[in-house]
């Protein structure tokens, strides 16, 4: 009996400290979203790896993004994504081809409007608070998120916050399928006192007459 209750009291501590982690790392992660959404304006430019050994692919490419409330202008993979309050342009200079909507996907509005960018680890996730690690200077604590959700194509999402600015540094997506996709933060710019208006407006009269085929979802 008593061996069983030595046993018990164990789990319970057990618990205790997991609940205590997990409750750690969401407040941790509560403070860098609502600074986030606090500022007015972003710049931030990034590298996007992505892995996969069993396939043999390894690519690694350079992007930007600039942020003002909802509007943003976002570049990558040789293309340029720009909203401008109403619709969704993706510019394509490889294919001399602009693509214009009305609405994002759910899943890529997600990853680029600073109101519901840094959200998605509120709901279907459990949290882990692991080892505080030096990169570049930099006082990183990483948190893993696991889904909750047994059919998720995700195994774990690791968050690397710099705890100096509360601000992420680091996202690494472990894929079911042996992928693994790392986005690094180079330079974060916040509440900038000048935006260029022609960062976020399109200019299709100036594209048509460089020989661009305009497509229009209806």
């Amino acid at each position: 009996m008593k061996v069983k209750l030595f046993v018990i009291g164990l789990l319970c501590i057990a618990n205790l400290g997991f609940s205590q982690q997990s409750d750690r790392a969401k407040k941790l992660l509560d403070e860098v979203n609502q600074k986030i959404t606090s500022y007015k304006s972003m710049y931030i430019t990034f590298k996007y790896s992505l892995d996969n050994n069993a396939e043999n692919i390894h690519q690694t490419t350079r992007g930007n993004i600039t942020v003002m409330g909802d509007l943003y202008n976002v570049s990558y993979l040789g293309g340029t994504k720009i909203f401008d309050g109403e619709k969704i342009y993706t510019i394509l200079p490889e294919d001399e081809e602009i693509n214009i909507s009305d609405q994002e996907s759910e899943e890529e509005e997600s990853l680029i409007r600073p109101s519901k960018f840094f959200s998605f680890y509120k709901i279907g996730y459990t949290y882990s608070w692991v080892k505080l690690i030096t990169m570049k200077g930099k006082k990183i604590q990483n948190i893993v998120l696991t889904p909750t959700d047994d059919d998720s194509e995700v195994n774990t999402i690791v968050l690397g916050i710099n705890t100096k600015v509360k601000e992420i540094y680091r996202m690494v997506e472990n894929g079911k399928n042996g992928t693994l996709t790392t986005l690094t933060i180079n330079k974060f710019r916040k509440n900038l006192p000048k935006i260029s208006k022609r960062l976020l407006k399109v200019n299709l009269a100036k594209y048509k007459a460089e020989g661009y085929t305009i497509n229009e979802a209806q």
